[in-house]
């Protein structure tokens, strides 16, 4: 048995309209970094056998307040970066809001590419591609994989079998975990959007 911790990074400086997507320089706030040291202390009884993270600064910056606490290396994995959001990166929920190829990205996501970026179905293959490859490496035990809300919906999504188009069902809050637990009989989920009451930035 294989257990993958799915964790969305902490709480970001940035305005939540804004479409940070692979921008650089995107830090955790305040708020983000109490977020990270609470998840440290709510992991502190599982036996974890690897960390990997995203590139983005977010997430490498979530990683560590684990990785130092148990003195444990983060390894950086492209596959759990950020959806690419091409010419949306940096835009305003409101400059976005009236055009249509937003609203259809927001109803029919499985089959709209972002303008210069990716489609949500590539997002999926290549986490799920990340995780059925650790899965044969690393065998029984559990891994944490610190990621960003869309990249562990599409995954979550993948082992339940559930629409992409209907993904934005699942809540993913900053610095909450989500369980996927990967057995011989097949894939279950332990739980989604664990936070156990971890500091709101609002």
């Amino acid at each position: 048995m294989a257990r993958f911790l799915l964790i969305r990074h902490a709480a970001v400086e940035l305005a939540a309209n804004i479409i940070g997507g692979r921008s650089p320089g995107v830090h955790l706030s305040t708020c983000g970094h109490e977020q990270a040291r609470r998840l440290t202390i709510t992991l502190r009884s599982e036996t974890i056998g690897s960390i990997y993270a995203s590139p983005r600064e977010r997430a490498r910056e979530t990683a560590q307040w684990i990785a130092e606490e148990r003195r444990m290396p983060v390894e950086i994995a492209p596959e759990l970066d950020e959806i690419d959001y091409g010419d949306w990166t940096g835009l305003s929920m409101e400059q976005l809001s009236a055009r249509p190829h937003w609203q259809a990205f927001n109803s029919i996501r499985s089959c709209t590419r972002i303008p210069g970026g990716e489609l949500i179905s590539e997002v999926q293959a290549r986490v799920a591609a990340l995780i059925e490859r650790l899965h044969a490496q690393h065998g029984a035990g559990s891994v944490l994989l610190i990621s960003h809300c869309d990249v562990i919906r599409a995954a979550l999504a993948y082992y339940l079998s559930f629409p992409l188009d209907l993904m934005l069902r699942l809540e993913i809050d900053p610095a909450s975990v989500s369980i996927v637990k990967l057995t011989a009989a097949g894939p279950s989920i332990e739980c989604v959007n664990y936070t156990e009451n971890l500091p709101s930035d609002t």
